[in-house]
């Protein structure tokens, strides 16, 4: 498993939310979602028709994020495509 020193960029640990509001807007669905641990925006996952998680990654930089689907607690690093301990 590759380090991550992203860690630092943590600064929201809760959902606002639990929808894509990308998605709602376009009137399209989600699969799972995904929050950005560094400011709260919650995009949908790559298993997702819009994939707006990653999006969000490549337009802002935000190296992690975290499920906030029920029973999953796992954070990823887009920048070192990890899991983040």
């Amino acid at each position: 498993m590759a380090n991550c020193d992203h860690r630092d960029s943590i600064k929201i640990t809760e959902p606002a939310t639990r929808t894509c509001a990308q998605c709602e807007a376009m009137g399209d669905r989600w699969v799972h979602l995904r929050l950005c641990m560094a400011c709260g925006n919650v995009g949908c996952c790559d298993s997702s028709k819009n994939k707006h998680a990653t999006a969000h990654f490549r337009e802002t930089g935000h190296p992690i994020v975290r499920s906030i689907e029920p029973g999953e607690s796992w954070k990823w690093c887009y920048v070192d495509s990890t899991v983040v301990e």
